[in-house]
């Protein structure tokens, strides 16, 4: 049962850690990365669709995005999604494909960047507290089942403070990393 729990919590925590890392991708970082689309969807055939599900995404150059839609008919549809979107991209089309220009980032975005990185890490690790307390409230669940010992339950909760304290590292060490990529463009 208490195995059970453990397992649990390291999946949980494991899904923020990937999720964290997920959101951090689509945060531009003055280079051209497929990712920062991942959030933008598209009205195709009045169904919000992913980007990368209307067209291929690449990357010819270090600062720019290329979108070649499946669909021709979609280039204008594609255009007004990246325009409502939060990526503050401008999108021009030859008729073909569509080309997004990332800027050079200044001193002040990079500073703003880095605080919406730290604020985005901060809830990963309000998130992996989250799962310890949900899993620490089960296992005093158990102390009303007479098969769990105190021991048991003393061990498994030092075991859920070990896993959370192994997990906010990894969150400060992805953060750290998203940074030095940010100041280091």
């Amino acid at each position: 049962m208490i195995k059970d729990i453990l397992n649990v919590a390291d999946e949980k925590m494991t899904k923020t850690i990937s999720v964290l890392k997920k959101d951090l991708g689509s945060m531009k970082a003055g280079r051209a990365n497929p990712a920062m689309l991942d959030r933008v969807e598209v009205e195709y055939y009045g169904t919000m669709t992913p980007m990368n599900q209307v067209g291929n995404i690449s990357v010819p150059e270090p600062r720019i995005l290329q979108i070649q839609p499946w669909d021709k008919n979609a280039i204008k549809d594609i255009e007004k999604a990246i325009l409502k979107s939060d990526l503050g991209l401008n999108p021009s089309n030859d008729g073909n494909v569509i080309r997004l220009m990332i800027p050079e980032l200044t001193e002040e975005t990079r500073k703003n960047i880095v605080k919406n990185v730290k604020k985005t890490g901060e809830e990963a690790k309000i998130a992996i507290r989250a799962v310890r307390r949900d899993c620490n409230e089960k296992i005093k669940g158990l102390k009303k089942e007479a098969d769990v010992s105190e021991d048991e339950i003393k061990k498994a909760e030092e075991d859920i403070q070990k896993k959370t304290d192994k997990f906010i590292k990894e969150v400060d060490n992805v953060i750290e990393q998203k940074e030095k990529e940010i100041m280091a463009v």
